[in-house]
């Protein structure tokens, strides 16, 4: 009899041990900190959409410190989560990103105002301070402004750009006219300050043309070089739209989903539940594929950059259906 528990267990362990052994590891390096902005693939990693398709994946969570392109060209990681503008102008000076799917349609950054400075249109911009995020997010808002005509270098006509943290103490602190924000976090960290709807002035890069594709997924261009890396990369796109596609449908799970994930505790649940919501209005029902139309709009706004573009011509090869294609 113990002969047989003892050759049954072996055989049990033998056949955890090939499963182990089986799961492809891969790496994904996140924009920013563990957030409702990257529920999709703490949801595809907690509810087991990873291990069905035979992966072993790691999250690791960005911040202010953190550049994904840089981590990418390092060896860091697989996988990054980008901003077009930002993967664009790293491939330009050299990085090959290439856009393998992207679950974001729609774009979730805007410029928030105090009402009581007297600002209802883009033109009334000149002169003011602006709040604006660097490491790769400004790249949108310095196309705007070129669109407009308006000067970056401050003066009368221009606009005196604040480098903004990630935090809206800018214009709480009346520091800056207007601030960067995003639909899901920032504005309403403004309205937490206290804030109402009615005291601001928003004017969402969607509503106003120039608004740039965000949070894609990008590998090296080598990556799909790879037959093995490609059918991996293949299965961890379709794991993680079904993660995105759970959270959209299930936003407060989600959200606790998320928080469960953060290890240093700083977010809460009435805010990750409330970004969660605001997410899903971006995603939009994607299923990963990346629509060249707007991908070509977020060249041609980037290209608008006057004496000063962010890229200074159409790039070839930024971009790729052969992913998103296989699990069609």
């Amino acid at each position: 009899m113990r002969k047989w528990i003892a050759l049954a267990t072996g055989v049990a362990l033998s056949v955890t041990a090939t499963a182990s052994q089986a799961a492809d590891e891969l790496t994904l390096q996140l924009k920013w900190v563990t957030q409702a902005q990257f529920a999709g693939y703490y949801v595809a990693k907690d509810k087991g959409f990873y291990d069905e398709e035979g992966l072993d994946v790691e999250i690791k969570p960005g911040g202010p410190d953190v550049a994904p392109p840089q981590v990418i060209a390092g060896g860091g990681a697989d996988v990054v989560v980008d901003w077009m503008p930002s993967a664009l102008a790293t491939r330009e000076k050299g990085v090959p990103l290439v856009n393998i799917a992207q679950p974001f349609k729609k774009s979730g950054m805007m410029l928030t105002c105090r009402k009581e400075t007297g600002i209802t249109s883009p033109a009334d911009f000149k002169g003011r301070t602006l709040g604006v995020w660097f490491g790769g997010n400004e790249y949108p808002f310095l196309s705007w402004m070129s669109q407009l005509g308006i000067p970056t270098e401050g003066g009368e006509e221009g606009v005196t750009v604040l480098k903004q943290g990630f935090n809206v103490d800018p214009l709480i602190q009346k520091q800056a006219d207007c601030i960067s924000t995003m639909t899901y976090n920032e504005y309403w960290q403004v309205i937490d300050a206290g804030f109402t709807p009615e005291d601001l002035v928003v004017f969402k890069y969607e509503e106003q043309g120039v608004a740039t594709l965000e949070d894609g997924l990008y590998v090296l261009e080598e990556s799909l070089e790879d037959d093995a890396m490609v059918d991996k990369l293949a299965r961890f796109v379709k794991a993680s739209m079904k993660g995105w596609n759970y959270a959209a449908e299930n936003p407060d799970e989600a959200a606790e989903i998320v928080l469960d994930n953060d290890a240093t505790g700083a977010q809460t649940e009435k805010h990750q539940k409330r970004m969660m919501r605001e997410i899903a209005k971006l995603i939009d029902g994607s299923d990963g594929t990346l629509d060249v139309a707007a991908a070509e709009r977020t060249v041609d706004t980037l290209l608008a950059g006057g004496s000063d573009p962010v890229i200074t011509k159409k790039p070839e090869g930024a971009w790729t259906d052969k992913i998103t294609n296989m699990i069609k």
